[in-house]
């Protein structure tokens, strides 16, 4: 469970890196994991709200529909601490599919997925600083 919480973290934090990279946020300043100069900071904290809902639950529907198995899709030499190809391609696709499922934006009005949603926190956290507001992150249950 540990190797894919740290893979599926590591995904989803490139694809927060690169939805920031969509905005004129700073990637190395932030307000929940410490800046500093060279990490992505910003990324972690844009990340934190999305973790469950893509991250964990890719990994539940995995397990819990046995789609993926310790003993098939992990490397034995490295003892069980790295997937092989098969689990590879098969937590990606997962994590894809998640990625791109959609939902209604409430306050939009509109079918997004969870990829844009990444993208519009980043610029709410815009919106926010502009306008000197509290930011309020992506809330599932308000889906914004």
């Amino acid at each position: 469970m540990n190797a894919l919480i740290s893979y599926g973290n590591a995904l989803l934090y490139t694809k927060t890196i690169s939805q920031i990279y969509q905005t004129h946020l700073n990637q190395s300043i932030s307000f929940l994991h410490e800046p500093s100069e060279g990490r992505f900071s910003l990324s972690l904290d844009l990340s934190e709200v999305f973790k469950p809902l893509i991250v964990y639950r890719t990994i539940f529907e995995l397990v819990n529909r046995r789609k993926i198995h310790v003993s098939k899709h992990f490397n034995k030499k490295l003892n069980y601490c790295l997937l092989n190809d098969a689990g590879n391609e098969i937590f990606i696709r997962a994590y894809e599919e998640r990625l791109n499922k959609i939902f209604l934006h409430e306050k939009l009005k509109r079918k997004v997925t969870y990829r844009e949603a990444i993208k519009l926190d980043a610029y709410k956290l815009i919106k926010s600083i502009m306008e000197g507001h509290m930011f309020q992150p992506f809330d599932e249950r308000k889906k914004m």
